[in-house]
């Protein structure tokens, strides 16, 4: 790590990358962002905003810094823990502000941040009752499906008979076609087989759907709703590590058989965000379990041309629980070795005003806004207002997800269930070793 840590301020390419935007040359003011997706874009534009207001003087000038999206977390804590003043503003989330808060300084964002955002999303960026940063992004997860294909399938007789041999055959019952609001996990199974070539060669796109299971962190945060929703927890409330459950058995093989099947495409094993994207806009999938962020593209017809229209979204299947849906939150805040604290503030308050917001949004971020703010954008991200709905109704967090361990959690769960999903491991032995990490993590 030490050898990495010379190397990501030795200035190598591939590893950062400072943003080319106009009048940062001599930009004293440096964030570190989040790479890649709609965040990295948002930020970009905000940035650019707020260097051209007259107001902000060219010592308090923003530039950007980014890192690889593998291992940006290790890298990031890294730098903080070695007192890097290489940035002043970084990316912190949800389940890492106690990892990171020993090296951060707490923010005063002015009384009018809480009217921009709310309380409880306010909250989402505070540790020990301090304010650690701006609330930029709010996460979770939207099943987009293509309402074209659905309602095909609704309106025909022998596309229902067609789709009730199906679902008996793979998963074991008889079903019928439902409208996508009204899901459980096995009906969206079911509609993914039945949308796939290899199982249905009348299908009018070759996938049913497009699942993120590459060895990554953040794809076990995408993932884990559907065994949330049969149940599963990481713990339970004696601390006692919980994930060889029937809940995560559920969800897991449910995934390898979809995946088995041909459901979603064969190097999905490689996939995470930008492919699952990449993959949707060719227009050759029916669904696809997704971040929210990724409707500023999908829903886009500039972006999106072949599918935007046809794109719709609702909250993720129902299981035996109900509906679930990952949440965590992603912000902005202060490197307690900052060179440049001043203007460092100065940039985090104007990221908490209104106008900045809506900027934010406006450029394809995902900010929660107050419903007085979020009803100035919502005819251009209709989306934002889900978002609200879905966080408040079926928005979760695991116990222990929080803690300072999280992140290496997601790590191991990623390594062990992508191993079961690539055959490399049964699935006994996937969450045994599993559930044997976990718990030195969280002793």
């Amino acid at each position: 790590m030490n050898r990495l840590h010379n190397l990501l301020y030795a200035g190598v390419a591939a590893v950062i990358s400072f943003a080319a935007l106009p009048g940062i040359a001599s930009a004293e003011v440096t964030v570190l962002g989040w790479p890649g997706g709609s965040e990295e874009t948002a930020l970009r534009a905000a940035v650019e905003s707020y260097n051209a207001l007259p107001g902000t003087p060219a010592e308090d000038k923003v530039g950007l810094l980014f890192f690889n999206r593998d291992g940006f977390y290790d890298k990031l804590q890294a730098d903080l823990a070695a007192g890097s003043d290489a940035f002043d503003i970084n990316v912190i989330a949800t389940y890492s502000i106690g990892r990171y808060a020993p090296f951060m300084e707490p923010v005063d964002l002015g009384a009018d941040a809480e009217k921009v955002f709310g309380k409880p999303i306010l909250e989402t960026m505070q540790f020990e009752g301090k304010q650690y940063g701006v609330p930029t992004d709010l996460s979770l997860h939207f099943m987009y499906y293509r309402k074209d294909l659905i309602d095909a399938l609704m309106a025909d007789q022998g596309a229902k008979a067609k789709y009730a041999e199906i679902s008996q055959k793979y998963l074991g019952k008889t079903l019928e076609p439902k409208a996508p609001d009204e899901w459980t996990w096995d009906d969206w199974a079911a509609t993914a087989l039945y949308f796939t070539k290899s199982v249905n060669p009348d299908s009018p796109v070759r996938y049913g759907t497009v699942l993120q299971m590459k060895n990554l962190l953040f794809n076990m945060m995408v993932f884990q709703s559907l065994p949330r929703a049969y149940g599963a927890n990481w713990a339970d409330e004696s601390g006692k590590v919980t994930v060889d459950s029937p809940a995560y058995r559920a969800g897991l093989e449910l995934y390898k058989k979809l995946y088995d099947a041909g459901a979603t495409p064969k190097d999905s094993l490689s996939y995470e965000y930008p492919e699952t994207n990449a993959a949707w806009v060719s227009g050759q999938v029916a669904t696809a379990l997704q971040w929210n962020a990724a409707a500023s593209e999908l829903m886009n017809p500039e972006k999106a041309p072949a599918v935007a229209e046809d794109t719709a979204i609702v909250a993720p299947p129902a299981g035996p629980e109900g509906r679930k849906d990952h949440i965590h939150g992603l912000g902005l805040g202060l490197n307690k070795n900052s060179k440049h604290k001043e203007g460092a503030v100065r940039f985090l308050k104007w990221l908490a005003t209104e106008d900045a917001a809506l900027t934010y949004a406006k450029a394809g971020g995902s900010p929660a806004l107050a419903p007085s703010v979020v009803e100035k954008i919502a005819v251009d991200r209709p989306d934002l207002v889900k978002l609200g709905q879905f966080a408040g109704s079926y928005g979760y967090v695991m116990r222990g997800a929080t803690s300072a361990k999280a992140l290496s959690i997601y790590e191991v769960q990623a390594k062990e269930f992508t191993a079961y999903w690539a055959g490399q491991k049964s699935l006994d032995a996937a969450l045994s070793a599993a559930s044997q990490s976990m718990t030195d993590l969280l002793k």
